[in-house]
């Protein structure tokens, strides 16, 4: 999702002044909000479940990377020798 700079991008103190508008926006668009101190950057406001998709895509990330090292490292079997087994185990 790109950030749109004329809607997702507040400072800090308007973020203060309008917090529960601005946490029932997020909640309602599910868009995050970037929160800014001095003009930079400083933290992002997502909705709980967005940050729960996030989060488990991450976790999906890693396990696939450390898959694709084990298989580097030569541990673990090619996916198409996985399948030979379970069709051969389970007569599929």
């Amino acid at each position: 999702m790109k950030i749109s700079l004329d809607t997702d991008i507040r400072s800090l103190s308007d973020f203060r002044a309008n917090t529960a508008s601005y946490v029932q926006k997020v909640k309602s668009d599910r868009r995050p909000l970037v929160l800014t101190q001095n003009g930079r950057s400083a933290a992002v406001l997502v909705d709980v479940e967005e940050y729960q998709r996030l989060l488990d895509k991450v976790e999906l990330l890693e396990e696939l990377a450390q898959a694709k090292n084990e298989l580097d490292r030569g541990e673990g079997i090619p996916h198409d020798e996985l399948f030979k087994k379970i069709k051969s185990k389970y007569s599929l």
